[in-house]
């Protein structure tokens, strides 16, 4: 591993980026369009970037997740959000077939929508996903199913995951088994949690994240390598763009327990997905080190654990 890192993972990249847009009727007979629709947040500087896949959590769009992807991306990766549903019920099993199919496609469509000589490096590509999204990306890293996928996955990311209403009463199909260091991956991990997500913002409704199906019990499934932050002070949405329009928007600030603002806790993901992808896909640790050892300007207090 190399020594610590300077650089601001928590802040703006050095690469302009752009959001693009991509229907699944994007089509031209140069252009195959994808299973599902697509937010793409890449670099428009010329070079060859890793890549991210980063699904949403239940009932919300990608476009929620607009700043922090873009600030992912700013730091070099190209970042494939889709909208894998608009309603849904409890079952998952079509998010998870949806995903593999949005993988397949890659290698045959994803250039076509890029900026030019933007090049994807498709032997780089980690998985990620919040709430119900990281339990869908876990599912699939799991290979639940039987489902597999044409390119290999090299890391995952849980960001504050999911896996139902509480210990119990998973959404099928399960992914936690509640035996230790049971999961089975060929990749590192790392799971961030939110302090207050297994909260009650209110007695009428459930806490977002509750105690049982979270972060904590789909860490403690992780063998090694495995990393574990966890922002004491922050909500199962507050890393989320700072305005979310729409009745489903206005739920997110309703629904959940919420820190103070969502910057701090949407620069803290962003900075860590950031780290942790420049030492599993780059082999470049220094960054991921300093967040650990808190050498670097943090924006929220946290707690760590990890088996590595």
């Amino acid at each position: 591993m190399c020594s610590y890192s300077t650089t601001a993972v928590f802040d703006t990249g050095k690469y302009t980026t752009e959001i693009i847009r991509v229907e699944t009727e994007s089509y031209t007979q140069q252009n195959v369009p994808p299973p599902k629709p697509l937010l793409i947040a890449t670099p428009l500087e010329a070079g060859e970037f890793s890549l991210l896949m980063f699904l949403h959590g239940y009932l919300l769009y990608n476009s929620f997740y607009s700043q922090l992807i873009e600030c992912v991306a700013s730091h070099g990766f190209i970042v494939i959000a889709p909208q894998l549903y608009t309603a849904a019920g409890p079952d998952t099993s079509d998010e998870i077939h949806s995903v593999a199919a949005i993988t397949n496609w890659l290698s045959q469509g994803l250039c076509n929508f890029l900026p030019p000589n933007v090049v994807a490096n498709l032997n780089k590509l980690a998985l990620s996903g919040h709430s119900r999204g990281g339990k869908t990306a876990f599912a699939l890293a799991l290979r639940k199913l039987n489902i597999t996928t044409d390119i290999k996955f090299s890391a995952l990311i849980g960001v504050d995951p999911v896996d139902g209403m509480d210990k119990g009463k998973q959404t099928p199909p399960p992914v936690l088994t509640y035996d230790p260091h049971s999961f089975d991956f060929d990749m590192a991990v790392m799971v961030i949690g939110s302090g207050l997500g297994e909260v009650k913002r209110n007695p009428l409704f459930p806490p977002c994240a509750p105690k049982g199906v979270n972060h904590e019990n789909f860490f403690n499934e992780c063998k090694k390598p495995a990393w574990y932050f966890v922002a004491k002070d922050y909500g199962h949405s507050d890393m989320l763009d700072d305005d979310t329009k729409g009745i489903r928007g206005k739920a997110t600030y309703c629904l959940c327990k919420n820190g103070e603002s969502r910057k701090p806790m949407r620069r803290f993901v962003g900075g860590l997905i950031v780290a942790f992808l420049k030492a599993y896909l780059h082999d470049d640790y220094g960054d991921l080190l300093a967040i650990r050892d808190k050498h670097v300007s943090l924006p929220l207090d946290f707690k760590f654990d990890s088996y590595v």
